[in-house]
């Protein structure tokens, strides 16, 4: 029997679907140019911090939708179709963590008056060295992990849903947020995040409705999830219970395409392979520091709210938000799994790859398809603008901090005597080439990724977690509370970590 794959869905765009992209993208434009004209971008503190005047509500809403991209649509409802609601695990985290950062490190990098991250390092211990390695590595994990995700991701449910080429569509979106990042600094971005956040969250819970609806509430879910499953995985299951024969390609894998039994556990037991809850709260500690209160991206967005009450009110705003993808994006995910078991959840290569083209599995598809599936002619366009919307607000935020650090970092130092003008022809410049190189670097990421982007995602910071994050993260904490240490120590530290994750990561 043949398979039913994403071109048999009927994916045109009806008027109304074209009518809320263009709406959505003018919105975007009108939003970006009011916010060019409101700022001073002629400075450097005017574009790359909005001259820290923002109040507590941009700031939140931009804290939220920099950290959710398309990779969080994609690859958290992939993941949720493959292993149930435990990825939500690291979206909940963050509630705490962003208060870390609003009441813990905000007031030390106020004080400071910090615009980067290494600034900071250089102002805390002194040195020039450990400021330059934090900055140089920073640029790479933007390139290595953020930006190229993103890209992929999003360029994946366009080219799903429209059958675009994946880099036509890469071009197009990276087109659209040049003209906002690139012209309107930090303000721009901030006020143009606003939007998108909105128009994000009222989609995917919009979405989200829908697909309840589709799988009869929380109890259908629960009960259907478990029976989810391919053609072969039920076949392998039967031949079981009956003591039947089977083929050695059904006997290989047919087990694979059935739940696991704790899908609806979200901290499980201390030996799982994805969600240890040991291994998930001792070793995510110092990620979620490393990521929510030393991040580029994340902090600045604090650091240009005018006042510390305000950065505090912003931190509380995104931590509550945070609550949300676990229903607006994995929950979608299982409910997808649920309506194309033979699809989201295929077993086989051979079906994987006449499916979605990738022989590993094809729960990333799980987002997309339920679009198609679910969501009518006209709300297909809405849908289509919430991720361009996930894409873009990631994708401006990476660009203007990336920027913000090789001119403030790197060629402030190479050109101390580099004016206002100089410094913004430098940050818009760094901008194009992270672009160009992002756009290299998708295909070895498409070549590498497998069927759950967001485990990728979450296996490429694991392993970074494990030789690097520990070392930021205990630089900054020993940096903020403990006052004797030094320079020597923290760069002593820094190097060994750099080199331990180079030799071992070369070895593997």
């Amino acid at each position: 029997m043949a398979v039913e794959t994403l071109d048999d869905l009927d994916t045109r765009l009806g008027a109304g679907d074209i009518v809320a992209v263009i709406v959505y993208f003018v919105a975007v434009v009108c939003v970006g140019l009011w916010a060019m004209r409101r700022s001073n971008r002629g400075t450097v503190s005017g574009f790359f911090l909005a001259g820290r005047t923002m109040i507590w509500l941009p700031v939140g809403a931009s804290l939220f939708v920099s950290n959710i991209g398309s990779e969080h649509f994609i690859g958290l409802a992939g993941s949720g179709a493959a292993g149930g609601i435990g990825v939500g695990a690291w979206e909940f985290n963050a509630l705490m963590l962003l208060q870390l950062l609003g009441w813990i490190f905000v007031p030390v990098y106020i004080a400071c008056g910090t615009t980067t991250m290494p600034q900071w390092l250089r102002k805390r211990f002194g040195g020039q060295r450990l400021r330059v390695m934090f900055a140089i590595l920073s640029l790479v994990l933007y390139v290595m992990i953020k930006l190229s995700v993103n890209l992929y991701s999003g360029a994946l449910f366009i080219e799903q849903s429209l059958g675009w080429n994946m880099y036509l569509s890469i071009a197009i979106l990276l087109i659209l947020t040049a003209i906002v990042t690139i012209t309107g600094g930090l303000a721009a971005v901030i006020y143009t995040d606003t939007l998108q956040a909105v128009l994000m969250v009222l989609g995917a819970v919009a979405l989200m409705i829908v697909s309840m609806i589709r799988v009869g509430g929380w109890g259908g879910l629960r009960e259907q999830f478990m029976q989810a499953m391919p053609n072969i995985t039920k076949d392998y299951i039967h031949a079981q219970q009956f003591n039947l024969s089977m083929d050695n390609y059904t006997e290989q894998y047919g087990k694979c395409g059935i739940p696991s039994d704790d899908s609806f556990v979200m901290l499980r037991e201390i030996n799982d392979p994805q969600m240890p809850w040991l291994g998930f709260l001792l070793g995510q500690t110092p990620a979620s520091i490393w990521y929510w209160c030393t991040d580029q991206v994340i902090v600045q967005r604090a650091l240009a709210a005018k006042n510390l009450d305000h950065a505090r009110g912003a931190t509380l705003m995104a931590g509550f938000i945070k609550i949300l993808p676990m229903f607006m994006m994995v929950v979608p995910g299982m409910v997808s799994r649920i309506l194309f078991p033979n699809q989201v959840a295929c077993a086989d290569p051979a079906t994987c790859l006449e499916v979605c083209g990738n022989s590993h599995g094809c729960t990333n598809i799980a987002y997309p398809k339920l679009v198609l599936g679910v969501m009518p002619v006209g709300a297909r366009g809405i849908m289509m603008a919430v991720m361009v919307a996930a894409l873009m607000s990631d994708l401006d935020s990476i660009y203007n901090s990336a920027s913000t650090i090789f001119t403030i970092d790197i060629w402030q130092r190479m050109r101390p005597r580099a004016g206002n003008r100089e410094l913004m022809i430098v940050g818009r410049v760094i901008m194009l080439i992270l672009t160009v190189v992002s756009i290299l670097w998708v295909p070895i990421l498409m070549a590498s990724s497998g069927a759950q982007l967001f485990i990728y995602c979450m296996m490429m910071i694991q392993e970074i977690c494990d030789y690097l994050v520990p070392a930021i993260a205990a630089i900054f904490l020993v940096g903020v509370f403990w006052k004797r240490c030094n320079e020597m120590v923290s760069e002593a530290k820094f190097a060994e970590s750099c080199t331990e994750f180079l030799t071992f990561s070369t070895l593997k």
